[in-house]
């Protein structure tokens, strides 16, 4: 099924929206313990057990309007019920925390795999999306596994040493930012790699 398009903000808000309403809720949630059941929860567990049915409300919402999510959003779904669940039922924020942890270091194995077999797996993904020599594609795809790797010892480190309320505030913001800035860092590298650069040279 061909993806339908929708309003570009619409689309940025079911993304990204339960993210930041995850942050909102943590804030307002903070200070507070709830009883449950004769079982105290942080309010920092609470915020995670609301997390996950909105973003999974977000995504069939993407989904019905769109008609496709990407591989990425289904496993990034899985990753968020399974280490939110185990959070809730077992009491403990470290598993929620642990989450970003074994993502990022899944992706960076993905692509590591393909590096081994002599492949760009981000070239098979969005190669209709950029214009690239598979050389640059190569070079990008090494440049992000290693960043990917970073990323994931980073969020060890981090939540590890630091307190909840940090670990909070770069995963919605400061995660997001380093990928952002790298990404754009990366694609202003390899514009020699740039089909459309090569034309204009051309012309």
């Amino acid at each position: 099924m061909a993806e339908r398009k929708i309003n570009p903000v619409l689309k940025q808000v079911l993304e990204l929206g339960p993210t930041l309403a995850f942050f909102v809720i943590y804030q307002r949630l903070d200070e507070r313990t709830f009883d449950i059941a004769g079982t105290a929860y942080s309010g920092f567990i609470v915020a995670t057990l609301l997390f996950v049915p909105i973003m999974l409300v977000a995504m069939a919402i993407l989904w019905a309007l769109t008609g496709k999510l990407s591989r990425m959003q289904v496993f990034t779904a899985a990753m968020v019920i399974f280490f939110g669940g185990l959070t809730g039922w077992f009491n403990d924020e470290r598993f929620f925390k642990m989450k970003t942890t074994i993502v990022y270091t899944f992706l960076a194995a993905i692509l590591g795999f393909g590096l081994w077999r002599g492949r760009s797996y981000l070239e098979w993904v969005m190669g209709e999306l950029i214009a690239m020599k598979h050389a640059g594609w190569m070079q990008l795809t090494r440049r992000i596994t290693g960043f990917f790797v970073f990323l994931a010892v980073f969020n060890e480190i981090l939540w590890r040493t630091q307190s909840t309320d940090i670990w909070v505030k770069v995963e919605t913001f400061g995660f997001p930012a380093m990928m952002m800035v790298f990404l754009v860092w990366q694609i202003t590298a390899l514009e020699p790699y740039m089909i459309q650069s090569d034309r204009d040279e051309a012309e």
